[in-house]
């Protein structure tokens, strides 16, 4: 659950637990694909339909990369649920014990005391705008289909959240809850991977005008073409870290070093640690001296608007002003990131073009610098627990990458009229 101005920066706590030995091994084709809705301007999330309960009823989710637990709105009953797409979940009777392995994985670092194995896991997780999900674990049917068409239902633990405080600068209808994908134990990621359901790899694409698709599995791993550097196991390791990166703009060198780089889909924007931000600030700010841009103090929108001498109607408009932004990684030579201005501006309502990194030290960040959806923009990235790397590549984030070994755009079974979270495909095969 994002907000637009101080967007939830997902930084939950979740023990780095590496890959998990699944207690059967994935079927050969075991890849599960959601479409994705949203954007990063003016809504300021993105979202899946998760199908949760027998009979499956369908709930919002927002993708979050940056923490491990799951959640949705929960009647138990509400002591504060917010005004949301769908009626708060009903939990059946099967609650998590406090003797769970899960429970003690939500909870750390703090160790958990159970008076009584019978004790139900209760959670709290708090994020960096001060959003937060008070409630209990509980546990339930998520029936997924697989690309080729069968079906899976694993039985997920899951939070249900009772009481949820938001930011009050966030706008409803808020998402009924948070998809959490990050390396914990807890995430419904690594739960599927344990019951042998699929692969320890997510990936996401988000497009730069919104919509795109989410998938767990490896058969929408691009073959080629992506550019993949180790996680770091030292620096951040319990989210997914990339180790450290230099800073430069329009291919000029910032000086700037050494900065710890974390990806992060639960937050909207980008934000870099306070010598970075005021370096990229500076270059920028230089780059376009006599180009007819003016700051828009004005405009609220973001920290940092510039206007023109009309409105801008898309980030084509100011491409020929703003340079790439690029982070080029120290431990994986020739391994960078680049920034496009559609990777770091959105065209605010009174058409300025706002500036989508931010001060991450204004919101808590200290030093770490977090990679959020702005600039995933047309990019497939890629969460590889297995052979724990992380990769990426440019995509068109409307259609899914081939599955078929020799890269035909054979669409086999994906165009089977199955489940919601098949909808995509459908689409897909359509076009």
């Amino acid at each position: 659950m994002h907000s637009k101005f101080n967007f939830i920066l997902c930084l939950f706590a979740a023990l780095f637990q590496g890959s998990y030995s699944a207690n059967k091994s994935p079927p050969s084709s075991s890849s599960v694909v959601f479409q994705v809705s949203g954007n990063v301007y003016p809504r300021g999330y993105y979202h899946v339909t998760v199908n949760i309960g027998n009979p499956p009823k369908p709930y919002w989710l927002d993708i979050d990369t940056g923490s491990d637990l799951t959640w949705l709105q929960c009647d138990v009953p509400c002591v504060k649920c917010l005004p949301a797409p769908h009626r708060p979940y009903k939990p059946n009777k099967d609650l998590v014990a406090c003797t769970d392995p899960l429970c003690a994985s939500v909870h750390w670092p703090e160790t958990l005391d159970c008076k009584s194995p019978k004790d139900q896991c209760d959670y709290e997780v708090q994020y960096a705008d001060h959003g937060s999900s008070l409630g209990l674990m509980v546990k339930d049917w998520f029936p997924l289909q697989y690309i080729n068409g069968s079906v899976a239902k694993p039985h997920l633990a899951f939070g249900c959240g009772y009481n949820q405080e938001v930011h009050s600068s966030m706008d409803p209808p808020y998402t009924d809850g948070v998809l959490g994908l990050g390396l914990g134990k807890s995430s419904i990621l690594s739960q599927l991977n344990e019951l042998g359901i699929t692969r320890n790899i997510v990936g996401h694409c988000l497009g730069a005008q919104g919509d795109g698709f989410l998938f767990f599995g490896n058969e929408l791993v691009p073959s080629s073409g992506v550019i993949w550097t180790p996680m770091s196991t030292t620096e951040i390791d319990k989210h997914y870290s990339l180790g450290t990166a230099e800073l430069y703009v329009g291919g000029k060198a910032s000086g700037i070093k050494d900065l710890p780089i974390v990806f992060d889909s639960g937050s909207t924007y980008t934000y870099f640690s306070a010598k970075a931000y005021k370096a990229l600030v500076s270059m920028l700010m230089n780059d376009i001296k006599g180009k007819q841009l003016k700051t828009a103090n004005d405009d609220k929108s973001l920290p940092l608007c510039w206007k023109g001498s009309k409105p801008f109607k898309s980030v084509q408009d100011v491409k020929n002003i703003f340079k790439p932004i690029m982070l080029s990684f120290a431990k994986s030579k020739y391994v960078r990131f680049q920034m496009d201005p559609e990777a770091y501006l959105i065209i605010s309502e009174r058409g300025n073009a706002c500036l989508g990194i931010l001060n991450g030290s204004e919101v808590g960040l200290e030093n770490i610098n977090l990679i959020g959806d702005i600039s995933f923009h047309d990019k497939i990235i890629i969460y590889d627990n297995e052979k724990q790397q992380i990769g990426w590549a440019p995509a068109n984030c409307k259609k899914l990458p081939n599955i078929d070994d020799d890269g035909d755009p054979d669409h086999g079974g994906l165009c089977k009229p199955y489940g919601s979270n098949l909808d995509i495909l459908q689409a897909y095969c359509a076009a």
